[in-house]
């Protein structure tokens, strides 16, 4: 009886070692993963000459693939009609600024569509014999319609990302604008300063202060440029502040201490928005916490008295 107790109590033993080691490899494992992540990065960032040369080569098939996508993309849209100018707006937020952006999008949606249906009727005498005889028609209408939907889905994930980087960024732009206007610099000189500070943390943000800064030296009304800079973004905070630029103007009031407040609150909302993804975790933890932790501890616990339970029903 010793014996057999002494062995269930190692096989508990090398359960727990076992998920120990398993537990430690995942976390080494998950730890490589990001360095090599990151030296490639470092590697991609610290590219050679002869990528440099190479460059051209890529840049020119780039064009030549974005000019065939536009050309699919002019033969199938109407380029007076509302739905464009509707996309040509999405695709403006989402950091695609060309003019033929939206005939490359329509362009790319149709091959998405037609090449699956293709390779599917070229491949369906392999395998379709086994499968009932509407299978093929069914094949082709789900095919088609997660073509279809697939550009669209990836486009409004890119602008939820975006949104997210925005919104994370705009802090720290408020930040930035009330220093240089404080420091004495007017409200456009100090966006221009400001988006050469924003290039490398946030670029894209970057790039809608830089076209905002030249839709207000090419005349534009200033309140009329914040206006759409918010609309770009499609951030509340954004159209909030423009709405207080524009009273601050229409009142004559400090605009440095206009954006002071408006960046405290920021910050405060900042604050406020970091506590409410905290507060959320401990219920994002529970469906790994039932899936993962508690069957192994279970095992861990029970296994053991499983084992000798089934000795002593044996020995009986």
């Amino acid at each position: 009886m010793f014996i057999n107790q002494l062995l269930s109590n190692n096989l508990a033993l090398f359960l727990i070692l076992a998920i120990v080691t398993l537990a430690a490899v995942g976390v080494l494992g998950a730890k490589l993963a990001h360095a090599l992540k990151m030296r490639r990065k470092m590697a991609e960032r610290l590219a050679s000459d002869a990528a440099k040369k190479s460059r051209p080569q890529s840049r020119n098939a780039s064009q030549q693939r974005d000019q065939l996508m536009e050309k699919i993309g002019r033969r199938f849209s109407d380029p007076n009609s509302e739905s464009l100018g509707k996309l040509r707006a999405r695709l403006f937020k989402a950091g695609y600024y060309s003019k033929t952006a939206p005939y490359i999008f329509i362009g790319i949606r149709f091959i998405a569509l037609i090449v699956p249906q293709i390779i599917l009727l070229l491949t369906w005498p392999i395998y379709g014999d086994a499968l009932p005889g509407n299978a093929l028609m069914l094949a082709s209408g789900g095919l088609a319609v997660i073509c279809f939907v697939a550009p669209s889905f990836m486009l409004d994930k890119k602008l939820s990302q975006l949104e997210d980087q925005y919104r994370e960024g705009f802090p720290d732009m408020m930040d930035l604008l009330v220093a240089c206007v404080e420091a004495g610099l007017s409200l456009d000189g100090a966006v221009q300063r400001v988006a050469e500070e924003l290039a490398q943390r946030y670029p894209n943000l970057a790039d809608h202060l830089k076209i905002m800064n030249l839709e207000t030296r090419a005349g534009r009304a200033r309140t009329e440029a914040w206006r759409n800079f918010a609309d770009r973004l499609g951030l509340d905070e954004a159209r909030a502040l423009a709405t207080m630029l524009r009273q601050s103007e229409e009142l004559g009031t400090s605009v440095g201490e206009t954006l002071r407040v408006f960046a405290i609150d920021m910050r405060e909302k900042r604050m406020l928005y970091a506590e409410e993804k905290a507060l959320a975790l401990p219920a994002k933890l529970v469906v790994p916490l039932i899936l993962f932790v508690f069957p192994s501890l279970l095992t861990v616990l029970m296994l053991p008295a499983v084992v000798r339970m089934m000795e002593v029903m044996a020995a009986t």
